[in-house]
């Protein structure tokens, strides 16, 4: 199934209700079990990956397929690895393709017994759940944030507590960061000295938690403000302006693509001054989720632009860089790429093909990353597999209906 996307002539006086961030309700689920918290965590994600989490912590059986979900896959290794019992644990195709070498070394360092079902260094995984002994671990920053917040939230149930020692440049630094001060929250406060976290041995005490939201869902609708021109405006709901959410950095990134935000009890206003910059660059390593929206408006508002800090993005649901390359092409864009970490694109352009069909790639961000860009294009162009929208943020173009567009 694919949808065709043509825009509304302008794009003012629209109030969204963003889904509640999927990256804290995959934390608050572990940290709520972990602490046998009577407590329901309020306004939880509906998206996939949380409804993958969900089903997994209401089932009675002891193999779980978690279908496409990356924090869930992450997270629930290093929480099974600590429940005693045995426990198989799989995916989707992409899923067996996506590493976990880095995580299952790890545990298997701190004590723990994980093993391969299939191929060396990728899920499905049998794991044989105890207790973890835990102590100093070393381990690369550059790699996926998931694995390093897996251990930390497990921490400090090991019999020796946990220090991570990280090496090299730090990736995804707030989404770390996030772990720790939601940790806090639950009454256990970590250390993190350069690149040294250190997390004690403690018991989680249970809170009543709420789920803020998402504001990596919040950059879709401020590139659809960017690229609808001077006087659009959308007021977008349930954000907290001081979030630990890394993608909060989306309202500083697109001031320079003439978006401005303003935050007020109605919600965040974002209205377009239409001040644009000759040139974007951004190191997207601790963003690394934005990257595929700067792409497309940069691309579309044409703004030359340098994205780099991107080397998780191959192992994201599917080889982004790749996509934005492959996909953008259809459009005319030539980029250019050393295939490991950087984006570029120089304002080269060719001839677009005719009748665009934008693969997705089972990626719900190429879906919702090229969705605004109607607002730039004269003719409508289809989104093959479009639904892949629900890993995040379900209601996605039932809000792009309400806000005009015609799908």
């Amino acid at each position: 199934m694919s949808v065709t996307v043509q825009a509304p002539q302008q794009l003012n006086k629209i109030e969204i209700d963003l889904p509640a961030s999927k990256s804290i309700s995959n934390r608050l689920l572990i940290l709520n079990a972990l602490s046998y918290s009577p407590h329901p965590i309020k306004n939880l994600s509906d998206s996939d990956d949380t409804e993958a989490m969900l089903r997994v912590f209401n089932s009675n059986s002891r193999a779980f397929d978690i279908g496409a979900a990356g924090t869930t896959m992450r997270f629930l290794t290093a929480y099974l690895a600590k429940i005693v019992g045995e426990w198989t644990i799989t995916g989707s195709s992409r899923m067996k393709q996506r590493p976990i070498h880095v995580l299952v070394d790890a545990l298997n360092q701190l004590g723990g017994k994980v093993e391969y079902m299939e191929k060396e260094g990728f899920p499905p995984l049998r794991i044989f759940g105890s207790s973890l002994t835990g102590g100093e671990l070393e381990l690369p920053g550059n790699v996926s944030s998931q694995y390093i917040s897996a251990l930390l939230m497990v921490g400090p149930y090991m019999e020796q507590g946990l220090t991570l020692n990280l090496t090299g440049e730090i990736t995804s630094r707030p989404y770390i960061h996030l772990t720790l001060k939601l940790m806090e929250q639950y009454g256990v406060k970590c250390q993190w000295v350069d690149n040294k976290i250190t997390v004690p041995v403690a018991v989680y005490q249970p809170v009543a938690a709420k789920v803020e939201a998402d504001w990596s869902a919040a950059s879709y609708w401020f590139e659809a403000v960017a690229l609808a021109g001077k006087g659009a405006s959308v007021v977008l709901k349930g954000l907290d302006r001081y979030s630990w959410q890394g993608d909060a950095a989306v309202a500083e990134l697109f001031v320079k693509l003439g978006v401005k935000s303003k935050s007020s009890q109605k919600g965040l206003t974002l209205s377009n001054t239409g001040e644009v910059t000759a040139h974007f660059s951004h190191d997207f390593s601790k963003e690394p989720d934005l990257a595929q929206t700067f792409a497309v408006t940069c691309a579309f508002l044409g703004v030359p632009f340098k994205l780099t800090g991107l080397h998780t993005l191959k192992i994201k649901e599917t080889d982004r860089i790749q996509a934005l390359v492959t996909e953008l092409g259809q459009f005319g864009f030539l980029l250019e790429t050393n295939d490991k970490d950087n984006l570029v694109w120089k304002g080269e352009k060719t001839a677009p093909q005719s009748d665009i069909v934008v693969k997705t790639y089972k990626d719900h961000r190429m879906a919702m990353a090229f969705a605004p860009a109607a607002l730039k294009t004269t003719r409508a162009f289809a989104i093959e597999d479009h639904m892949v929208v629900t890993k995040s943020y379900p209601k996605f173009w039932e809000d792009l209906k309400m806000a005009g567009f015609t799908l």
